[in-house]
């Protein structure tokens, strides 16, 4: 089930009004590929991005809410595919894999992230050693995550206009 698409309160805490930008960009996410077929979702229609389906990029999405909010601010394990540095886009590597599986991952990773960003203050900084990314503070990580969410979304609308011509976001 695809989630709310809602824009934060117009007068609200900080945190609400960071989450509430994140949580609504994370929907389109999901609005873009709902309806989708199997086929479109991992279709290429970039001929110099070929990793850049609907597939890919909710699986590039859910690895990137991974990468900033459990390894570069908790300090975790680097670990998955961004972090393997073999291929370059290796976590958009999704052939096979099939959209709900991703959509659902996607999912439980953005309410990872939720609970991580409810449970510190924006103020703190990141914990990871190994990465100069960390010394943000979780403000600056929840401000990227907006960007870098709602950047893709736009890919997503552009993609599925190609794919079939749905087209909106709201």
């Amino acid at each position: 089930m695809t989630p709310p698409r809602v824009r934060p309160p117009f007068v609200a805490d900080e945190r609400t009004q960071l989450v509430g930008w994140l949580d609504l960009q994370r929907a389109i996410v999901h609005y873009k590929c709902e309806g989708l077929s199997e086929a479109d979702a991992h279709r290429q229609v970039l001929p110099s991005s070929p990793l850049m389906t609907v597939a890919g990029l909710v699986s590039h999405l859910r690895w990137t809410e991974h990468c900033w909010f459990e390894v570069l601010f908790l300090g975790g394990p680097a670990e998955g595919p961004q972090m393997a540095g073999e291929q370059e886009d290796a976590d958009m590597m999704v052939e096979g894999v099939p959209l709900a599986r991703l959509l659902d991952d996607y999912a439980r990773q953005c309410a990872r992230s939720n609970e991580i960003i409810a449970a510190h203050s924006l103020d703190e900084p990141g914990r990871h050693p190994d990465f100069t990314s960390a010394a943000a503070s979780l403000r600056w990580m929840v401000i990227h995550m907006v960007e870098e969410t709602a950047r893709h979304a736009g890919h997503l609308d552009t993609i599925r206009e190609i794919l079939d011509g749905e087209t909106g976001y709201y």
